[in-house]
């Protein structure tokens, strides 16, 4: 009996769709590694990765990206299956809810293709278990009846690449964390190449921009290009609405400020995060479940989308004890230090 194709839970794109889906989609996500910005280090070994499997006539080994959001992980994916001529199968973590839809997903597959799974920390630990022998083995183990009559039928698949997305890689089993051959850790960018993505993002959507004003952007955009892109569209509107035919530093300040993003990219959320543990909490040491509580918001939210550009930029450090604000966060809002009782001004 044919098998049908399985897409409840997951999208397939060829490699000719990846190419015409992203412009129509979101035209400032790049299509080629020439037209990434950013991650120099990575992009230059994931250019080793792709040419040397090229010339194997294989397919690339299995890659895990973790960061933050909105670094380009699920940019990077559709990059590699266009460079590899190859078509890419997208679902995330909490749609495959079962072995099943796995195996479902897995036979589907072509030699050459490349799975990506978002939010990977988001398998169930039965689900990753596996993957186990479909990352290494390249084989599926499934089993047909149950109790006593039940029989394990193995099942060959083609050489394919897994690439996965996380957030918080320390959710994944150790073993499954480890059959990944090429480990990328995604960094935040800096202004400069914020920028850069900021001219290019504009020069798309035919948004008139001074290399200024787009460092303006650059600079607020807590070191994430999804964050860049979408104020850069914000002050697009304003700049609109206000009559400038051009954004310039001014017309970038003047909007960014009415968002009530500041100077170092901290918008109403971080600045509330950071005055209940310097205010309530008496600059800490707190657990993030009574900080959560205090702000009205998600632990996993604040963990996943507000922590980690905080601890990178040295406003909080995270302890056995919960989360310190430092000597940064009480000057960024102007407050006491409870050691010398000095004002930051």
């Amino acid at each position: 009996m044919a098998r049908k194709p399985h897409r409840e839970n997951s999208d397939v794109l060829t490699t000719s769709a990846v190419k015409e889906q992203i412009p129509s989609e979101n035209s400032v996500r790049p299509q080629s590694f020439e037209e990434f910005v950013g991650q120099t280090k990575h992009l230059e070994n994931l250019r080793v990765y792709v040419d040397a499997a090229k010339q194997r006539n294989d397919a690339v080994d299995h890659i895990i990206f973790s960061g933050p959001p909105g670094l380009g992980k699920t940019t990077l994916s559709h990059i590699i299956a266009s460079e590899m001529g190859t078509d890419i199968h997208k679902t995330s973590g909490p749609a495959v809810e079962h072995k099943g839809v796995l195996a479902g997903m897995l036979t589907n597959l072509k030699k050459g293709d490349i799975l990506f799974i978002d939010e990977l920390h988001r398998l169930s630990k039965v689900v990753q278990e596996t993957l186990y022998s479909a990352m290494e083995d390249f084989q599926l183990e499934i089993f047909i009846g149950e109790g006593a009559n039940a029989q394990a039928i193995t099942i060959d698949l083609p050489k394919f690449t897994l690439v996965g997305a996380t957030t918080r890689s320390g959710l994944l089993t150790a073993p499954l964390r480890t059959r990944f051959g090429i480990p990328i850790r995604l960094d935040y960018y800096n202004p400069e190449d914020l920028s850069e993505i900021v001219m290019r993002s504009a020069k798309r959507q035919g948004i008139e921009i001074t290399s200024e004003g787009a460092m303006e952007i650059g600079k607020r955009s807590r070191g994430t290009p999804r964050i860049a892109n979408r104020l850069l569209s914000r002050v697009r509107d304003f700049a609109q609405v206000a009559g400038a035919e051009t954004v310039g530093p001014k017309e970038a300040s003047e909007a960014l400020s009415r968002l009530e993003i500041d100077k170092a990219g901290l918008d109403p959320v971080d600045r509330a995060f950071l005055r209940i543990i310097l205010e309530r909490f008496a600059g800490g040491p707190v657990g993030i479940e009574a900080v959560a509580a205090g702000m009205g918001e998600e632990r996993d939210t604040l963990e996943d989308v507000y922590e980690p550009y905080l601890l990178q930029m040295g406003y909080i450090q995270r302890t056995p004890k919960g989360r310190i604000a430092t000597s940064l966060a009480y000057h960024h809002l102007g407050l006491e230090t409870v050691e010398t009782g000095k004002l930051f001004i």
